[in-house]
This record gives C-alpha cells, structure tokens and sequence, in this order.
C-alpha cells in the first residue's frame, strides 16, 4: 500500500522495495516467516466536535507468520497507554485503517507513539496533526484500492457501513461449545455499487426493498469483470492493490491465538492477500460474494483452548470500515 502522507519510514522503505521488485523484474524478496512487524500512522481527520480520529494499521512482511504481542513493553502507545485499543494478534501483510484512537482539540503538537517489537526488533509509528498527515474518504478508499482503485470525488462523500452485532459484547463459552454469533450489516448510500449491478442491504437487519434494487443497478458500473483466468495471469500494473465494490464482512481475531479459534463458515480474510484464489477481497479472481438476506451474517465460533479473546466484527463496502468487538472468556 501506498503511504497516505510523508515521514513514514517503515512503510516507505516497504514500498520501495516492492517498486525495485516490480521494476527489475529479476529479484522479488518475499519471506513466508522471520520478518518484524511494523505499525503504522496512516493519518488523521477532524471531527465535528473539533476532536480528531487517528488511524492506525501495520505491515507484516511475511505470508504466512502470525504474531501475539500482548499490550505491555513490546506493544504499547503511550503517553496515556500503554492500552489504548491497539491489537494484540497480527496477520500476515498491510492491515490498513485498522483501530482509532480520539485525540482533544487541544491535542495541539503532541505525538501518540506506538511501539511494537518482533523478533527482537523494534518499530515505532509516531502519530501527530501535522498537515501532512490529513487525510479523507477518499484516501482511505484509495489505500486500500477501494471501488476497483477509482479516484472518483464521489468517494469523499461515502458513508462507510452500518453494522450492529446482536447480543451482548461480553459472552463465556466453554472449550469446543459452539458460540453463535449473529451480525446485521448496511450499506446506507449503496456507495460504491456492486458491479454486477445485484441489490444489497442499505439498512441493517431490513430487507432490500424494489427501490433500492433498481437504484443499486443504475449506480453500478457497465463494465464487467474481467475473465477469471485474465485476472489471475494479469501483470501487476500498480503498488496499491484493488478490492471490488461492494458490501462485505468477516470476523478476525483481534486478541486472542488466533490458531486456536475456528469460524464456520470459514471467513474472507480482511488483510491484503493478493495471491490468486486467496479468499480475499484483493485476491484475484475473487468476485464479493452478494450479501445474505437482510444483511443478516450467522457465524459459529469454537475455541480449542481457554482463555480471554476479543473477537472483531469487520464490515466494509470496499472503501470504507466499520467494527464492532466482542469479548469472549473461553472456560474449561
């Protein structure tokens, strides 16, 4: 992913070195384990309230290697830390826009710094209002390779979706029980629009009414996706990978061994794979599946050992995120 702003050392050393993989053509360095984790600063925005939202997101290298770095000296954000919402389970590649943190209008030149350290190294992101660092919509969507990668302005305006988990946030299962796990997800504007031209919720746990079937036609885009085989045999044309439109969720683990966790159905991973038949969103030839009646996503959970797991609700339309989390005590 392209860095939303200057100063990133981390994420501009990693994009550099994809640009010679690309270029070159004779040397591509891709490690499946033994690399560090690096955060991310991905930029700021105002709030209405004069208040302003920090996002945050990371760069694991490896293909494979998952991380646990529980909040403490090796995974902190101070000042006011070390806890601050951060996660404690790390995937494979760029997870993007990934947690907020809500800084006063008095914020004014203070830095929030999170450090992580893996494989006896650290890497800090230092995150601040500097100018530079603004962002928008239309950024975030453009960093991810929202929409197909489209730079329209209309994504400026986007509404990201709504999302509500049914249910308490905070649940006890027992080891191998299976856990229920119902959430209600909307696209409120239809932005951007399924390319296929096919409906989907605007109103979570709502049916998608007529309206809104002919509507969601009309704004989808008249070009179809190319062939299957096409898009996997495709060159690279671009360091920032592109996610088709369209509404979509899946559950991660945020806290928690991850490896000890088992979603049935198996979810579409939400970190940016893009080997071919990857289950991802930026994976070709993967085509967003349409979503069930009214935006109604019924997930079972497992846990193969006890312990305290945060499990995230990850919706998007391919531009936009929105998350919700719940907290699960795992007993014998």
């Amino acid at each position: 992913m392209i860095p939303s702003t200057a100063g990133r050392i981390t994420l501009a050393c990693w994009s550099a070195l994809l640009l010679q993989s690309f270029s070159s053509g004779q040397t591509r360095f891709t490690y499946s384990k033994g690399q560090p984790l690096a955060p991310a600063y991905e930029g700021w925005m105002p709030n209405e309230d004069g208040s302003f939202t920090m996002y945050f997101g990371y760069i694991n290298t490896n293909w494979l290697e998952e991380f646990d770095v529980p909040v403490g000296p090796e995974n902190n954000i101070e000042p006011g830390g070390p806890d601050q919402g951060q996660p404690t389970h790390f995937y494979p590649r760029r997870n993007p826009f990934l947690f907020t943190i809500r800084v006063p209008k008095d914020f004014g030149n203070k830095e929030l710094i999170w450090t992580l350290t893996s494989h006896g190294r650290t890497e800090k992101a230092y995150a601040s209002l500097k100018t530079d660092y603004q962002i928008d919509k239309q950024v975030i969507s453009t960093e991810v390779g929202g929409d197909g990668g489209s730079l329209r302005d209309e994504l400026r305006y986007n509404i990201p979706p709504e999302l509500e988990v049914a249910g308490e946030t905070q649940r006890t299962v027992k080891l191998e029980e299976p856990l229920t796990l119902v959430a209600l997800a909307g696209d409120p504007d239809n932005l951007p629009a399924r390319r296929d031209g096919k409906p989907q919720p605007r109103h979570p746990g709502k049916p998608i009414e007529e309206a809104d079937k002919s509507s969601t036609a009309r704004a989808a885009s008249a070009s179809r996706p190319a062939s299957a085989a096409n898009q996997v045999n495709r060159p690279p044309t671009a360091l920032v990978m592109s996610s088709g439109p369209g509404l979509r969720f899946s559950w991660i683990v945020y806290r928690g061994k991850a490896s000890a966790v088992k979603f049935n159905p198996e979810q579409m991973k939400t970190w940016t794979d893009s080997r071919a038949w990857a289950n991802s969103p930026w994976s070709p030839p993967y085509v967003i599946p349409e979503p069930p009646p009214e935006g109604k996503w019924v997930t079972e959970v497992t846990f193969q050992e006890p312990g305290t797991y945060v499990l995230r609700a990850v919706a998007s339309d391919g531009s936009l995120f929105t998350y919700q989390n719940v907290t699960v005590t795992v007993t014998q």
